[in-house]
C-alpha cells in the first residue's frame, strides 16, 4: 500500500482490480466536471462526460484503464481516490464513533429485539453495536479481525474492507436510527454496490485514511456477516431487487454487555478523552511531513497534564502513553517530542480537567 502521492494511490488500487474516480482535493465526496454537475444535479446518463473519458458522477465514472487515472490524476494532482466498491466486488464496513444519543433499543441491531434486561451503560458507538452484533452470532469482532485489510478514518472510525466473492452482490446503508430503508446496526454504515470507499492512504482536511496491522488485502466476507446482510435487506436478487430476509433473530442475551465491554465501552470517560487525542498523533505516522505533529502532540499532552491534575489518571501512565504514541509516529526523534510532552503537560496541569458522566 504506497504513502506517496494519490496518484500512486489511484494506481495501486486499480492493480487490485478496484476501479477508482477522484474525489474533490480535500474532502470525502467526489470531484464534479462539467458545470451542469457543479451547478446542479442531472443524471449520469445525460452526462456527456463518462462517455468521453472524463471524470464526473463519482463512480459510475470508475476505471482501472491507467491512461485515464494517468490523465485524470496527471491533471489534478490533489485529487483524493474513491473505490467504487460494486464493479470492485468489495463490501466495506464503515464504523462511526461519531457522539450521539443511543437511540430506541429496537434501532440498536435493526430486526433484533434488545430486552430491558441487557445492560446498554457504556454502549456508545458503532464499535459497541457491531462488537454486540459479532457476540451474538458466536462469531468474532470484525473491527479486530486483523486478516483482512482495516482503515482507520480521520474521524477515529474504522473502514473494515471484504471481498464478496460467490456471496454478493450486495447494497448500501447508512446504520443510523432513523427506521428507514436498509440498516446492519446504529452507527455502522455498508458500502457495496451502489456506493464507494475512500481509498486507504488518501487525504482529506480532517486527516488520512490509515492502514491498520499488517494486511493490506481484503479477506472473504465471513457467512456469518453475509446471512446478516441478507436478514437485512442489503443483499441484490438476481434483477437487482433486494432479497427476502429470514425471520427476525432471536433476541440479545443479558451476557452481550461483555461484547459492549471488550469494545471500549466500559472505559472511564477519562480514558476516551485521552485515547481521542492520542489517536491524532498516532495517524502522523502515515504522513512524514505536513501532518502537525508538534501541535497533536502537545494537544494530547495538555489533555493528558488536565487529567493528571483532576486525579483521572496516573502521571507515570500518561506519560508513557504519550512516548508511546510519539514513538510510533515519529520513531528516531525522542528528545524532541520529550520536550514537547513536558511542556504540554506542565501547561495542562495549570488546568485541571474534569470529566462528567458515564464511567
Amino acid at each position: 500500500m504506497p504513502r506517496r502521492e494519490p496518484a500512486a494511490v489511484a494506481r495501486w488500487c486499480a492493480a487490485q482490480g478496484w476501479p477508482v474516480h477522484p474525489l474533490a482535493p480535500g474532502r470525502k465526496t467526489p470531484a464534479g466536471n462539467c458545470r451542469s454537475c457543479q451547478e446542479r444535479d442531472h443524471a449520469p446518463a445525460d452526462c456527456p462526460c463518462v462517455p468521453a473519458g472524463r471524470w464526473c458522477h463519482g463512480f459510475h465514472a470508475a476505471t482501472t484503464d491507467p491512461g485515464l487515472i494517468a490523465a485524470w490524476w496527471g491533471a489534478n494532482p490533489g485529487f483524493g481516490v474513491g473505490v467504487a466498491c460494486g464493479p470492485a466486488g468489495l463490501v466495506v464496513l464503515d464504523v462511526d464513533a461519531h457522539p450521539a444519543p443511543v437511540p430506541a433499543r429496537d434501532r440498536i441491531l435493526p430486526g433484533i429485539p434488545v430486552h430491558d434486561g441487557v445492560d446498554l451503560t457504556g454502549l456508545e458507538n458503532g464499535f459497541h453495536t457491531l462488537a454486540l452484533l459479532a457476540a451474538l452470532r458466536g462469531a468474532p469482532d470484525p473491527a479486530q479481525d486483523s486478516g483482512t485489510l482495516r482503515v482507520r478514518t480521520p474521524s477515529g472510525g474504522l473502514h473494515v474492507w471484504y471481498r464478496a466473492e460467490g456471496a454478493g452482490p450486495f447494497l448500501c446503508s447508512v446504520g443510523s436510527a432513523a427506521g428507514t430503508g436498509r440498516a446492519l446496526a446504529w452507527q455502522v454504515d455498508v458500502r457495496a454496490g451502489g456506493g464507494y470507499i475512500i481509498a486507504p492512504g488518501t487525504r482529506t482536511g480532517d486527516g488520512a485514511y490509515t492502514p491498520l496491522g499488517e494486511c493490506r488485502r481484503p479477506a472473504p466476507l465471513p457467512q456469518w456477516l453475509a446471512r446478516e446482510l441478507t436478514r437485512t435487506g442489503h443483499r441484490a436478487g438476481p434483477a437487482g431487487e433486494q432479497a427476502c430476509a429470514p425471520d427476525a433473530a432471536p433476541a440479545v442475551p443479558p451476557r452481550a454487555r461483555q461484547a459492549v465491554v471488550r469494545a471500549g465501552g466500559g472505559r472511564r470517560g477519562a480514558a476516551r478523552a485521552l485515547d481521542a487525542v492520542l489517536a491524532e498523533v498516532v495517524a502522523c505516522a502515515a504522513v512524514p511531513e505536513g501532518a502537525g505533529f508538534s501541535g497533536k502532540l502537545n494537544t494530547a499532552a495538555y489533555t493528558a497534564g488536565g487529567l493528571v491534575a483532576a486525579g483521572h489518571i496516573p502521571r507515570a501512565e500518561a506519560e508513557r502513553l504519550l512516548a508511546e504514541a510519539a514513538a510510533q509516529a515519529r520513531p528516531g526523534q525522542d528528545r524532541r517530542c520529550a520536550q514537547i510532552i513536558r511542556s504540554g503537560m506542565a501547561a495542562g496541569a495549570r488546568r485541571p480537567l474534569h470529566i462528567r458522566g458515564r464511567s
